[in-house]
Parts: structure tokens; C-alpha cells; sequence
């Protein structure tokens, strides 16, 4: 049977390559209308809901950071992507209990707010291994249900103090969201509030290189205000096929 000339024609969906070459193309031009230096932002890939094969499919195309908030999947996967040689980014909430496997097996983690947790971090990272790389996570939004340390310049001094004194850690900077629902000048104004803490520590002589803030709905914001990278997850794979099981169970 001939289909009728007007009949409609199913839209193809992005795949992820689409949606990987897109995003670095909106990345690139970001940096370039902000005055930014090409390749200063780096991408980290939010792979938290999304499959083995999603992160082959980017590591493919040249995509080497990536982001996980469950530690089991995380495990899995890690052990799974082995060969790839990737560097893994843990960007969840953190349990005291949970921080022998987080310095066992991450590289980076993001959500640092409080002196005990760097703390035990240090003390279980594996002395083989180079020091773990930490952001401390500052609740720009004021929303209690987001974890960090409030925006207060003496109190994020004295934890910044503390930390860059504890071996087998390296603190590398600080990382924050923007409200859910905010404006886009709201969002400038968060990530803008975030950029002068940072610049402040820097003065003091951290030496702090890492900014992370900016998500799919607000990354251009972020790197205006000086975001050094980027947490993007659905511009990448676009929405979960599926909800996941028992997620709050894995959650650290």
C-alpha cells in the first residue's frame, strides 16, 4: 500500500550523538560569546540514569568525565567501563558509612559539607592511589532540601582551611546549583554569588582551579559567571527511558 503524499512523516529523534555533538558545539560558542579560552569549561557526562552502553556510545565520541549520585550502579558501571579508562565524578549527597568506597574508587567528589566527611575521605583513600579530588558544595539556592554549606565567606574559609590541610585529599574548588525554577537572572545572580566565594579563596591563596556549577536548563548561565564546568545530564541522553528501582536505597 502507497502512503498518501501528505502523509505525516514520523520525526526522527536525536540520538546521542546528536545530542553530544550539539552540546560541545553550545559549549565552544558559550565560551567564545563570553570571552572565555576554548576548552576551559570542561563537560562531565551525568550518567546517573542512564546505561553501560550510553557511556561506551560517549566515550566513543571522546567523552572521559563522567557523573554518578547511586554508588551501587555506580560500581557497576565502573567496573563494567574498566577499560575505558574514564575518571568518575560521584555528585550525590554523601553518608559517613558510604566514604571507604566513594575514596576507593572515584576520583573526584562534589558535594563536600562538612569537616568529617573530607575527613574520613582522606583518612580511606588508599595511599597507592593520587590524592582524591574534592569541591566543596555550597547551597547557593537557600533550599533545605539541597545539601551544602551556606554562602557565608568565614564559614567556607574555615572549612576550605581544614580541608587543604588533610593528606591524601586535594581540594580543587567548590560546586553549587541554582534554584529549581529560577529565572534566568536569578540563575546569574546564584552562579555569580558562587564565582565571588571562589575568587575570594583564591586570593587567600588556595589556588583553587574547579567551579562546577551549571546543569542542562542553566549551563549557559554558569559559564557567563566563570563555571569551569558543567554537569549535564538529559541534554546529553536525553530523559530516562524508565524510572529507577529503589534508587533512594543506593543513594549515598
Amino acid at each position: 500500500m502507497i502512503a498518501p503524499a501528505n502523509a505525516i512523516k514520523p520525526i526522527a529523534m536525536p540520538n546521542i550523538s546528536d545530542r553530544f555533538n550539539l552540546v560541545s558545539r553550545q559549549l565552544r560558542q558559550t565560551e567564545i560569546e563570553q570571552g572565555r579560552q576554548p576548552g576551559s569549561v570542561r563537560l562531565l557526562a551525568v550518567s546517573k540514569y542512564h546505561s553501560v552502553s550510553d557511556i561506551r556510545h560517549l566515550a566513543a565520541l571522546g567523552q572521559r568525565h563522567f557523573g554518578e549520585s547511586y554508588l551501587q550502579d555506580a560500581l557497576t558501571k565502573m567496573a563494567e567501563c574498566e577499560d575505558l579508562n574514564l575518571t568518575w565524578h560521584f555528585i550525590g549527597r554523601i553518608q559517613k558509612n558510604k566514604c571507604g568506597a566513594l575514596a576507593s574508587h572515584f576520583h573526584w567528589v562534589h558535594g563536600i559539607d562538612r569537616l568529617i566527611i573530607a575527613q574520613r575521605l582522606s583518612r580511606q583513600r588508599p595511599a597507592n592511589m593520587p590524592p582524591l579530588n574534592l569541591c566543596i558544595q555550597v547551597n547557593i539556592s537557600d533550599e533545605p532540601a539541597k545539601g551544602g554549606i551556606p554562602p557565608d565567606p568565614t564559614g567556607l574559609l574555615e572549612l576550605s582551611t581544614a580541608i587543604s590541610q588533610l593528606p591524601q585529599v586535594r581540594l580543587r574548588g567548590l560546586m553549587g546549583m541554582a534554584a529549581a525554577g529560577a529565572t534566568a537572572a536569578e540563575q546569574t545572580a546564584a552562579f555569580g554569588q558562587l564565582h565571588t566565594l571562589f575568587a575570594g579563596l583564591n586570593r587567600a591563596g588556595f589556588g583553587l582551579d574547579t567551579l562546577s556549577m551549571g546543569m542542562s536548563g542553566d549551563y549557559p548561565q554558569a559559564i557567563a559567571a566563570g563555571s569551569t564546568l558543567v554537569r549535564i545530564g538529559r541534554a546529553l541522553f536525553g530523559p530516562p527511558a524508565e524510572p529507577r528501582p529503589n534508587h533512594q536505597s543506593a543513594k549515598l
